[in-house]
């Protein structure tokens, strides 16, 4: 295996700072000593900050993808309506059908937004009791208008809202109180620029009486069980200890920034990197829909993405990534998030230009 590093420029893992990394050494602690309950408990009040929220906040040592599956099963007591149009809401709808759950589909291509209007004719019905949303298509590059949707909601009141953040998490502001979230789940290796292992979860005090009223059908990921231990500063069962210093660090650095700088500083790379795109390509999702942490730029010169990469890697020691799926070699995705800057970006941008000849 080659030893040398390439900077990260990919939808997730994120580059990670040496900072970072070197809180994830810190000497282990035991899980059910007062050392890990007081580490628990500083963690608390700055995810809550992190998130704009006065409710729970869970970390599940899984990745985004159990929490998926923890948000439908401690949720959907009648129906859930599955909004896709990228391959991670086609995974929500797949791990809903696979729980057993009933379930039904909103579809939309994958180069459209979920539109609100299309939320509210599905909820009139009155079948759907949780409706499950990827905010950040980490797919293609869409970013879905989650307060729209969620305003939608809001107007029916039985209805609980559920938010795949994954990529967009410490990278956009998301007000989980004031949107009136019910779940709101996100890995910790995209925007929050941690190595993969942790899963944020905030959730609603209404989620969690509905997850009292469901019948339990997990133990790993039961709502009821983690909020049990969550009560006395603890997890249920191990946790990745490193991941939790980490993530204490980083949450200190990204106050330090500032949020408001923070969410700044990504939308000033997605304008650089989108410019880019817009004058050398074009962009996949519709225009007013474009993510402001990651870009999928449609491959109109078609070129060979898989020789650009290896090239950025082996030469220049930089990493994007290829088009998801059946957009491979269609697309090609550049991400702008966690702690990358403007200079990294003008640096990758520039140095596709040259290679490329543009």
């Amino acid at each position: 295996m080659k030893n040398w590093h390439s900077k990260l420029f990919t939808p997730g893992p994120t580059e990670v700072r040496p900072e970072v990394l070197q809180a994830m050494s810190t000497p282990q602690i035991h899980h059910r000593s007062p050392e890990f309950s007081e580490l628990y408990a500083e963690l608390q009040p700055k995810l809550q900050k992190f998130l704009y929220t006065d409710q729970t906040v869970f970390v599940f040592t899984c990745s985004s993808t159990g929490v998926m599956e923890a948000a439908v099963r401690n949720t959907v007591r009648k129906k859930c309506l599955n909004l896709v149009n990228g391959a991670f809401g086609a995974r929500w709808h797949q791990i809903t059908k696979a729980c057993g759950l009933p379930c039904e589909a909103l579809e939309n291509p994958w180069d459209v937004a979920i539109k609100p209007e299309q939320v509210e004719e599905r909820l009139r019905s009155g079948e759907f009791d949780a409706v499950t949303l990827v905010f950040n298509e980490t797919s293609t590059g869409m970013m879905n208008p989650l307060p729209e949707i969620a305003e939608v909601v809001k107007s029916f009141p039985d209805v609980l809202l559920l938010v795949d953040a994954v990529s967009a998490m410490g990278g956009v502001k998301i007000e989980f109180d004031r949107l009136g979230l019910d779940v709101l789940l996100a890995g910790v290796q995209k925007a929050i620029a941690l190595p993969p292992g942790l899963t944020v979860c905030a959730v609603s005090d209404r989620a969690l009486a509905r997850a009292e009223e469901v019948k339990p059908k997990t133990y790993y990921f039961s709502f009821p069980v983690m909020l049990k231990y969550h009560k006395k500063n603890q997890t249920p069962s191990t946790p990745s200890i490193p991941h939790l210093f980490a993530l204490n660090a980083q949450l200190d650095a990204m106050f330090e920034e500032g949020l408001e700088k923070r969410f700044a500083r990504h939308e000033e790379m997605a304008s650089l990197v989108q410019a880019w795109a817009k004058k050398h390509f074009d962009i996949y999702p519709e225009e007013g829909y474009w993510s402001k942490t990651l870009t999928c730029v449609k491959n109109t010169r078609g070129i060979n993405v898989a020789e650009l990469n290896r090239t950025l890697v082996e030469e220049h020691g930089m990493r994007i990534s290829n088009g998801y799926g059946d957009l491979k070699e269609k697309t090609f995705r550049i991400a702008h998030m966690g702690d990358l800057t403007t200079a990294d970006i003008r640096g990758l941008l520039s140095t596709i230009d040259m290679i490329l000849g543009l």
